[in-house]
């Protein structure tokens, strides 16, 4: 593999930048809870395979950044875990969000947390998996290990990639990570943009396949969404489910059900951060009739106004007991979350004003079917408006179950590209 003199430049100091980062990893790890889970879990990634994998074991590789993009290539997963039954998978993670929730994955044979993109690590870890074929997810594209598979002429695709014209590849700079995009025999796009701007570096074996999130979203319809104690919460009355709220959030929400206690109205709130301050918190600031999920067995729950779901794992199910959606994130800066999850269900969806790198969600506003607010007095009265139309109410979730039906699709195109 040839690199020119500037190209092993930028390789070399980003070597040097990784070896620095693992040990500021090392160092903080100590006093972060999330990043010491990483950096433990790390140091037993070669055991694991080692102990795992034999060597004439035949593999497939997927890797993730985190639980968002494990659930976006979900659906490939397991259509290639039912054809390739004889292969072990190995599944890897980068951020300890992913890897905690997903250790026991029943997609996976092997589940580890990437080590840190070194040559040695890369060298280390192909020689034990080998895999005949490395699928990854979105980003999350670590240059050394690409290379590797490169090196080795080991079958690898992108799928669901997303980019924008600011980032790294596109830029002068940007040779290491450029160069490790051309690792992948072929890349699916979720959109046209990203696609021209692969093209602009040169990288043409390209396809415009769409986002995997809609099929993965759209097989929840196929599922049994029904929890008994939502259905005895909601009583048969309105229902507004706010998923993955964060303070800002929060705060919008408890200002409005405290000044309509009276509401024949039920609100669940699932915040996406569950320790118990948090979740004290948010009931302080409450002033009607609350329950924990933690609680729901000797609560009743019919009497109360407000469902806090302090548990993971059940919000997708949740949505489906809807009427109104409120998906946080965008009100403060920390990302917006899932808003497919909501929509496959038909229902409107509200959001904060920071949403400007979730095409999806601009979708959605554009149709109407979702809408982004950005203080006390818009929140107010956009849900009342939901709350009381019960026409605009319909229509808007109806245009959001019609988006994600014209989306879906994206797994079939990547299985066709593999002759699956």
């Amino acid at each position: 593999m040839y690199f020119s003199s500037k190209e092993k430049k930028l390789r070399f100091i980003y070597n040097i930048l990784i070896h620095l980062a693992d040990l500021a990893l090392k160092a903080i790890a100590p006093f972060n809870a999330k990043i010491k889970s990483g950096v433990m879990g790390r140091k037993n990634t070669f055991k694991t395979l080692n102990t795992g994998l034999g060597k004439t074991d035949k593999t497939l590789w997927f890797h993730c950044a985190s639980l968002g993009e494990y659930e976006q290539g979900l659906p490939v997963f397991k259509k290639l875990r039912a054809h390739y039954t004889k292969h072990k998978i190995v599944l890897s993670f980068f951020s300890p969000s992913g890897y905690e929730i997903r250790k026991n994955s029943p997609i996976a044979d092997i589940v580890v947390y990437l080590p840190m993109d070194t040559k040695k690590n890369a060298k280390n870890f192909l020689d034990i998996v080998n895999p005949e074929l490395t699928i990854f997810v979105k980003y999350d594209i670590w240059p050394n290990f690409l290379n590797e598979v490169k090196r080795r002429h080991l079958r690898a695709i992108l799928i669901s990639a997303a980019f924008r014209k600011n980032q790294s590849y596109f830029k002068c700079y940007g040779g290491n990570l450029r160069g490790a995009l051309f690792a992948f025999e072929h890349i699916f796009t979720q959109n046209e943009t990203s696609k021209h701007l692969l093209e602009s570096i040169n990288y043409n074996a390209v396809s415009v396949s769409g986002d995997t999130r809609f099929d993965r979203v759209y097989s929840q319809l196929e599922l049994d969404n029904t929890l008994d104690f939502i259905e005895t919460f909601k009583d048969n009355k309105l229902c507004i489910v706010a998923g993955s709220t964060w303070p800002e959030g929060e705060k919008m929400l408890s200002n409005y059900i405290n000044s309509k206690p009276s509401a024949d109205i039920k609100f669940i709130i699932a915040p996406h951060n569950i320790k118990d301050g948090q979740i004290n918190q948010l009931q302080e600031n409450l002033k009607v009739d609350t329950v924990l999920y933690s609680e729901k067995d000797r609560a009743n729950l019919k009497n109360a106004k407000v469902f806090i779901v302090n548990t993971i794992g059940i919000l997708t199910k949740i949505y489906n007991y809807a009427d109104i959606a409120y998906v946080g994130g965008a009100m403060g800066n920390t990302g917006l979350h899932n808003t497919l999850e909501p929509a496959v269900f038909g229902i409107p969806i509200i959001i904060g004003k920071n949403h400007k790198n979730f095409p999806e969600a601009q979708a959605m506003i554009d149709i109407k079917g979702l809408f982004s607010v950005e203080t006390q007095q818009e929140f107010n009265a956009i849900l009342d408006k939901l709350i009381e139309n019960s026409i605009f109410r319909t229509s808007s979730g109806e245009n959001n179950s019609k988006y994600i039906k014209k989306n879906k699709g994206a797994v079939i195109q990547i299985l066709d590209y593999l002759r699956i």
